[in-house]
């Protein structure tokens, strides 16, 4: 069994409660839009990331991550990219890769809004753990926490790191 942390979207940002979800996990998945090499590099520290490259991402973020991530964890096949869609409506290049890996989980981020979908066509199950970064639209902070284990995608949870606004406060305050 794995115990798996899924982000998305930091935009340059680590927000230290983060850390004791890192500390409890096996393993750090990051669906792009990084930020700094600065939020990949104490994830590292702590624990073993795969990672893919978003949209926001520099040269230097590009060289050390790829575009998509494929791969299998505990018998769980796992197609990983930043821009991709939702069940129904894939972009040309993700539903291409869906169609050709088959994967059982299907990770993206860039839309800054939680979903879990379970898509039936393709028998996958899709995972966008929205955004953590205070960067965007988004209210909530949020990510995702599942364990893997022989195939099987087990206690998913969804934790919300609180509203992206207030934080902005709280890094200002000088007391």
């Amino acid at each position: 069994m794995k115990k798996i942390l899924l982000l998305s979207d930091t935009h340059g940002y680590l927000d230290q409660k983060i850390i004791k979800y890192i500390n409890n996990s096996d393993e750090v998945w990051h669906a792009g839009d990084i930020g700094s090499a600065n939020v990949t590099d104490e994830i590292s520290k702590l624990k073993p990331l795969r990672g893919v490259y978003g949209n926001i991402d520099g040269q230097e973020l590009r060289s050390q991550f790829p575009v998509n991530q494929i791969f299998s964890c505990q018998e769980v096949k796992v197609v990983m990219t930043h821009i991709g869609g939702y069940p129904g409506s894939y972009n040309p290049r993700v539903k291409k890769l869906i169609l050709e890996e088959k994967p059982q989980l299907y990770i993206c981020g860039h839309s800054h809004i939680l979903k879990v979908i379970q898509d039936r066509k393709n028998n996958l199950l899709h995972m966008n753990p929205g955004a953590c970064g205070t960067q965007g639209f988004h209210k909530l902070r949020t990510l995702l926490r599942f364990e893997l284990n022989q195939g099987k995608i087990e206690n998913l949870e969804a934790v919300e790191l609180g509203q992206r606004g207030n934080l902005a406060q709280t890094i200002n305050r000088t007391d």
